[in-house]
């Protein structure tokens, strides 16, 4: 194409964090199941960004484009499950948690993606469409980088050093900013692909096809490559693999990224409904004109002490959200009934929201989070319980029923403070942003909240091996301080063992921050819904 066709276009809008109803923040593997969901941003009506009066059809005439958004929010969901499943490998090979807590970076884009969402908005070349200039190449390298993987990745995982962490990061990083980059395209692309009556189906699209994804990625692949889950349940005859490997699965994808990609640059048009070709103008906004915007947001008083608050809010949970999957299977839980573990809760997680927001919808949502914050710290610490308590239950190199029944209960009486503090921070967020400027307000709070669960979670991963003490037994004069004098104790006959696990630590440790945080700056938050609108609103030149 010809540089004259790139097109400076307005942004009017960021879009939203990654799985809001993935166990995801963003989104985890066990530890994912055990933290925060990912916010949102909520989405206006069309009306916002669809003018004119298009004429009333049914959702029967549109199924088609409803098919085709539910599919690429499910392709987006698929690199988002493996990432989340790549830590539990890593887990089964013994990595330390320093190793852990570098691969959790991958686990940030759909966090920061509010810096370049104006980028991706904004500039494309015209004649082959605003958001299939983004979509198209995006899905093309997603699906070259699963082909890659699906080729490396075993060699990658059973280097001689053990498992290449750093490789693995930068490769799962970048699929994951590019599940993010073609997140900001589609959630575009739904606003003006779907007539005003029907756009409301582009969150429900997006809400199913991001949770299928997740689950195709993470709970099915972790099932179908456990061999000990398809012998038990899905074969006759036992065998030593599960029935697909994480390169089959990679490959699979891979070949289906390309091929569906191709299919939609070539057949799909945008803004077309029937033989008519529409103009539906968006509402813009200027690249440097939205960067301008978010800056001098957040150098608002109000709206700069809320943001530290959210930054601060979650230390409290790093540890039960971070690190208890991880400790869960390194006690000898297997990874694939972690991940099942999230099936049941898919109900409850649909049915939280509802019941919570009726709670929330006053002048006062923050009441709710404050009143929760305590219930989740004293869960983060029958967390650490339920950790310590795991060993003693194993009979015969298996769980009994009843263990399963109590780690559900967990989880379940988890996700209700988790939701309710989410919830009611999202109607807070609704209830304070500028509807002058509601989308780019409304994810910059949404971006901090994200950051607010990122940093802590990646930091509790990083610490568990320092605060962790052990000592050398059956070999005179050794020690286990670093992994060298660990095998050098092996080496003379001796056995590491855990003393003080870092672990139970970090539990104390964050239950009494996350205590210090809710008596002096939870009422500090609380007071925030006093101020009036106007200390909220943006004065814009």
């Amino acid at each position: 194409m010809e540089s004259s066709n790139l097109i400076r276009h307005k942004n009017g809008r960021q879009r939203k964090q990654v799985g809001g109803t993935l166990p995801p923040e963003n989104i985890n593997d066990m530890e994912s199941d055990f933290s925060e969901p990912g916010i949102e941003d909520e989405r206006e009506q069309g009306s916002l960004l669809l003018r004119g009066s298009p004429r009333r059809s049914g959702i029967r005439s549109e199924l088609g484009n409803v098919s085709l958004l539910l599919f690429l929010y499910v392709l987006q969901g698929i690199p988002l499950g493996l990432g989340g499943s790549i830590p539990l490998i890593l887990q089964s090979k013994n990595v330390s948690y320093k190793d852990q807590a570098f691969f959790s970076f991958v686990f940030w884009p759909f966090s920061l993606k509010l810096l370049w969402a104006p980028l991706v908005d904004a500039l494309y070349f015209s004649r082959f469409g605003r958001r299939k200039s983004w979509l198209v190449p995006t899905q093309y390298l997603l699906g070259l980088f699963m082909l890659y993987l699906s080729a490396k990745v075993e060699s990658l995982l059973q280097s001689k050093g053990g498992p290449d962490v750093v490789t693995l990061t930068a490769v799962f990083f970048m699929l994951a900013f590019l599940a993010a980059t073609q997140d900001i395209a589609v959630d575009g692309w739904a606003l003006t692909m779907l007539s005003r009556e029907n756009v409301g189906y582009a969150s429900t699209c997006n809400s199913v096809g991001q949770t299928a994804g997740y689950f195709l990625g993470n709970v099915l692949f972790l099932a179908l490559e456990s061999p000990d889950f398809c012998n038990k349940y899905l074969r006759i005859v036992p065998k030593d693999t599960g029935i697909v490997t994480l390169s089959d699965f990679l490959f699979f994808w891979g070949v289906v990224f390309l091929i569906s990609t191709t299919l939609v640059a070539i057949f799909k048009r945008e803004n077309v409904r029937g033989r008519r070709t529409t103009t539906t103008p968006e509402e813009t906004q200027g690249v440097m004109e939205t960067y301008k915007l978010l800056l001098s947001i957040i150098k608002m008083p109000t709206v700069f002490t809320f943001c530290l608050l959210l930054l601060t809010a979650k230390m409290g949970f790093s540890a039960a959200d971070a690190v208890t999957g991880l400790k869960l299977m390194e006690a000898g839980v297997p990874k694939e009934q972690l991940a099942l573990l999230a099936v049941p809760m898919v109900p409850l997680q649909i049915f939280l929201p509802v019941v919570i927001s009726r709670y929330t919808a006053g002048p006062r949502p923050l009441d709710i989070f404050y009143k929760a914050f305590p219930f989740r710290l004293l869960i983060g610490l029958e967390f650490a319980l339920l950790v310590w308590w795991t060993p003693s239950v194993k009979q015969e190199g298996a769980f009994p029923v009843y263990y399963y029944a109590v780690v559900l209960l967990s989880y379940a009486l988890h996700q209700v403070a988790l939701y309710s503090m989410y919830v009611a921070c999202m109607a807070f967020h609704a209830k304070v942003s500028d509807p002058l400027i509601g989308g780019t307000y409304m994810t910059l709070l949404n971006t901090v909240t994200n950051l607010g669960g990122n940093w802590p979670s990646t930091v509790a991963l990083w610490l568990v091996d320092p605060l962790t003490s052990k000592e050398c037994q059956g070999a005179a004069g050794q020690s286990c301080g670093s992994s060298e004098e660990a095998l050098l104790c092996v080496k003379e006959g001796g056995v590491c063992v855990t003393t003080l696990d870092g672990y139970y630590v970090e539990s104390v440790v964050c239950v009494v921050m996350g205590l210090a945080w809710w008596v002096w700056l939870g009422k500090k938050m609380r007071r925030l819904q006093e101020q009036s609108p106007a200390a909220w609103k943006c004065r814009v030149n």
